[in-house]
Formats: structure tokens, C-alpha cells, sequence
């Protein structure tokens, strides 16, 4: 028997070359969205005239460009939902991820050209994409590890590297290419690692033979028919009720604020009549109790996210215009600031996961939901930062970049409490069958979170950026403490869930003890 490992098999440092191929896919994507949405808010309020020496802009208003940035990244998320169901049910994820880059190329190649028509098509092209690629290439890097394999965690964390330098990379090259050459070069070079990225996935298929395939679904009790849970709503009068009155509320949003409104009205109908069915087809008790708790938690991620955008909105805008940005004579572009998160993450992600270990090790409050609380709180410490850089300039006419420095410290400490610990509660807490369904709706949430980002970034307009960030200040550590006060009750409804991984982790530290003695 031939004992030479074909292609999929191979591996590099331990792990599966295919983590690899798609390490750098989903780097060159997110260098390509990052890169976007640090020029987006700053390219739309650009005068048009062409009197900067970056070239002409959109000439919007401040509040046009944030109510179309908070459009913008949400639906880039919110379609990870449709993008998951495409992938299951027709293409399968790796075809998916195909497509979706092919798609993110053509969006940027549009967004090259100047005309107005280019922008809105490019926008929605990389929206689709983007849907398309990001719920998909994460699945995929699941499907590389066999159930048990040690090397999953580490794989995980590996390809979150990726995410981040690609943003790192995206926002400290972005800004210079901009300053010499011009917008539309930013959108080029954004289009042209998506290329790359598109090219090493395409290289990469040898690794990828056994990950993603499409498998037609079968008629078993395991399958997922989503029609079918929304017949049962007929026959479900609480439910039935509830999306009635919803459905009655989406009409009058969309009479009231206009059809996109009414649009995303309807869809979070449907999603919350879906929710409220797979909660009623659950089998036990404990089940229910504990989606109802993933459920709540999705609120602290819309929360987070409403604050934490903030950063390529509002705070790029304030960056743009309110902060002096010269270091040594040189002055700073404004887009290069949105690398401090990444950069921030590289370097404290393994300190934060380090502290959490050692708390859940002595036996310290360290469960999900703590966490998810205080990343609230810490960030929203970091507005008190932008209230103070906010207080400097009604004195003098500018703020220290210092300001924006500790305020994106903190933002990256309360990130790394509640992003990946989210993804991590999801799998612990959600019904095994219907895991890429709430990964799916975490990324909704996390959609929200951009769009409330950029209807609070819109307020500034009327009530300017020290009331915003006051604001958010107040309100996020409002609700993080509240979430802790309701931290016990939340956890009896989880029936042990993280008390379980802690008790098997604790008995395998007990038996290498054994074994070392």
C-alpha cells in the first residue's frame, strides 16, 4: 500500500497546506474590503471640484456619506445568511468562495472608473461577493480538520492572523497610494490583491480536493428545510401573530422611511419568524433555554458593533478634520490611522487570551458572557478618549492624534473580549443542526451593529461629535454593566455549557500530571 500523501494531505508547520491557500485568500480579501471602507466615508465627502490634490470626490454631506457607509456595511454582512444558503443548498462552499472572488474583482475593476453609475454598481457587486466568500472560506477552514483534531484551534487562530493583516497591510499601504496617485488608484490596488488573492485560491485546489464539495442534502431528520419551518407558522398562532404585527410594522417603515428601510424591515421578519420556529421545534428545554440565551447575546454584538464602527465613520471623519496629524514634520494620512486596530490585535491577542485562561484556571468569573460584557465596557471606555480629543478641539481648533491612539487601544481590547468569543459561543451554545444558520445570523447582527454605526455617525451632523461620543460612552457601559448584573440568570439558562469545557480541561491537566508523575 502506497504510503505517499496526495495533494489535500500535505502538510506545512504541522497544519494542512489548504490553511494555507486560504490564510492568504481571505488576507487579500480582507486587504481589499479594509482598504475600501478606510477610503469610502473620505472619498464621498471629498468636494468634487477636484481641488484636492487626491482628486475629486462625491461632494456629499458628512451625514449622506455616513447613511450610505452604514448601508454599505451592513448589507456586506447581513448577506452572509444568503451566502450560507447558496453555498448549502446549490453551489456547495468551495464553488461559493470561487464565485465570490470572482465577483469582488469585478467590483473593483467598476470602482476604478469615475462616473457615478461605476460607484453604486461596484458598491453592490463587492456587497455580493463579499457575501458570498466570507460565511463560505471560514466553513472551509473547518472542513480541513477531522472531528477530534487537535490542530483545529490552532488552525482557527492561524487564519485570523490572515484577517487582520490583510487590514494592516490594507490600511497602512492604502493611504499612501492614495495621497500620490489618487482615489480610484486606492479602488485599483484594492481590486488588484483581490486578483492575487483570487489567483492563489484558484492555485491552491490540489490542497482543497476534500473541503467544500457541495453535498446534495438528504431527506433524513437531520436535513434543514427552511420552507417547511415557515409552513408550520400557519399552524403556530403565537408566532403567527407576532410576524403579522411585524410584517404590519415593516409596511409602515417602509411608507414612513422609504423602500430600503422597509426592505431590511422585511428581512429581519423573515429571519426573526425562522428564529422563532426553530425555538418552538426544539426538542427539550434545556435546547430552547439556551438559544433564547445565544439570542440575547447577538444584542451585546449589535451594540458592539454600532460603537466600534464608529471607526471608518464618524471617528474617520474626525480624524480627517479635527486632529493634527503630523508626526515629525510628516503628516500622517487619515487612513492609516484604521491600522491601529489591526495592529493592536496582532499584538495583544495572545496576551488577552493568556489573562482569560488564567482566570478560568483559578476558577474566576471567565465565562462568555463576562467576557462578551466587559469587551462592551472597555470599548466603550475608549470613547472617553474621543470625548476628551473631542473637548480639545472646542478650545483650541484641533486634537492631538493621542486621543485616537488610546481610544483605538481600548476599542481593539473590548474587540478581542467579544469577537472571537462570540464565534466560540456560538458552537458551544447552538442546536448542532442549526450552527451555520446562527453563524449566518451572527454575521446579521454584526451587519446591524455597521448599520446603527452609521445612523449614530449621521447625528453628529445635528449634534456634534463631543454629545455622539458622550453618548456612546454612556450607553455602552449602561448596558455591558447591565448584562453583568444579569450575568447569573443568563448562565443558569446556558445548564452548564462552559462549565463542562472547563471540568474537561481540567481533568485532562489532571491526567498529564498523572502521567508526568
Amino acid at each position: 500500500m502506497s504510503t505517499v500523501k496526495q495533494p489535500h494531505e500535505k502538510e506545512l508547520f504541522g497544519q494542512p497546506v489548504g490553511l494555507y491557500i486560504l490564510f492568504l485568500t481571505e488576507m487579500w480579501e480582507r486587504f481589499s474590503y479594509y482598504g475600501m471602507r478606510a477610503l469610502l466615508v473620505l472619498y464621498m465627502t471629498t468636494s468634487a471640484m477636484g481641488d484636492d490634490p487626491r482628486g475629486a470626490g462625491l461632494g456629499w454631506t458628512s451625514k449622506e456619506a455616513l447613511a450610505l457607509y452604514g448601508w454599505y456595511t451592513m448589507l456586506v454582512y447581513v448577506m452572509s445568511i444568503p451566502g450560507g444558503m447558496i453555498a448549502d443548498k446549490l453551489l456547495g462552499q468551495k464553488r461559493s468562495v470561487l464565485l465570490g472572488a470572482i465577483i469582488l474583482c469585478l467590483g473593483h475593476g467598476v470602482l476604478i472608473m469615475t462616473d457615478t453609475w461605476a460607484f453604486y454598481t461596484g458598491l453592490g457587486l463587492v456587497i455580493l461577493g463579499v457575501g458570498l466568500l466570507k460565511p463560505n472560506i471560514s466553513t472551509m477552514v473547518g472542513g480541513l480538520y477531522k472531528e477530534g483534531d487537535i490542530r483545529r484551534d490552532k488552525g482557527f487562530s492561524i487564519f485570523y492572523i490572515g484577517i487582520n493583516l490583510g487590514s494592516l497591510l490594507a490600511t497602512m499601504v492604502i493611504g499612501l497610494v492614495v495621497a500620490k496617485w489618487g482615489w480610484h488608484a486606492g479602488f485599483g490596488l484594492a481590486g488588484i490583491v483581490m486578483v492575487l488573492g483570487l489567483i492563489n485560491y484558484v492555485y491552491g485546489q490540489k490542497y482543497l480536493k476534500e473541503v467544500g464539495n457541495f453535498v446534495p442534502s438528504k431527506n433524513d431528520e437531520n436535513s434543514i428545510s427552511y420552507g417547511k419551518l415557515y409552513s408550520k407558522l400557519f399552524s403556530s398562532p403565537k408566532q403567527l401573530v407576532f410576524t403579522v404585527v411585524l410584517l404590519a410594522a415593516s409596511a409602515f417603515g417602509w411608507y414612513k422611511l422609504g423602500w430600503g428601510y422597509g426592505m431590511l424591515f422585511l428581512f429581519l421578519t423573515a429571519i426573526t419568524a425562522l428564529l422563532m420556529m426553530i425555538y418552538k421545534e426544539l426538542e427539550t428545554q434545556v435546547f430552547k433555554d439556551r438559544f433564547l440565551v445565544l439570542l440575547l447575546s447577538f444584542i451585546m454584538v449589535i451594540i458592539f458593533w454600532g460603537a466600534f464602527e464608529q471607526a471608518g465613520g464618524l471617528m474617520n471623519l474626525y480624524t480627517e478634520t479635527n486632529t493634527n496629524r503630523v508626526l515629525f514634520g510628516w503628516e500622517i494620512p487619515t487612513v492609516m490611522f484604521q491600522s491601529l486596530n489591526a495592529g493592536f490585535i496582532i499584538l495583544f491577542a495572545t496576551g488577552v487570551a493568556g489573562f482569560w485562561a488564567n482566570r478560568k484556571l483559578k476558577s474566576k468569573e471567565a465565562s462568555s458572557l463576562f467576557k462578551m460584557a466587559l469587551g462592551i465596557i472597555i470599548m466603550g471606555f475608549g470613547f472617553l478618549f474621543m470625548v476628551f480629543a473631542a473637548m480639545e478641539f472646542e478650545k483650541s481648533g484641533t486634537s492631538s492624534m493621542l486621543w485616537l491612539v488610546l481610544a483605538y487601544l481600548f476599542h481593539t481590547l473590548g474587540e478581542l473580549c467579544i469577537s472571537p468569543v462570540a464565534l466560540s459561543f456560538i458552537t458551544k451554545l447552538a442546536p448542532v443542526k442549526y450552527a451555520a444558520l446562527m453563524m449566518g445570523v451572527y454575521f446579521a447582527a454584526t451587519g446591524l451593529g455597521n448599520k446603527v454605526a452609521g445612523i449614530v455617525g449621521e447625528s453628529a451632523s445635528d449634534y456634534g461629535e463631543l454629545t455622539i461620543f458622550s453618548g456612546i460612552l454612556i450607553f455602552t457601559v449602561l448596558i455591558g454593566g447591565l448584562f453583568i448584573l444579569i450575568l447569573k440568570p443568563l448562565k443558569r439558562l446556558t445548564h452548564g455549557a462552559e462549565e463542562k469545557e472547563r471540568d474537561l480541561k481540567q481533568e485532562e491537566a489532571e491526567g498529564f500530571e498523572l502521567a508526568d508523575n
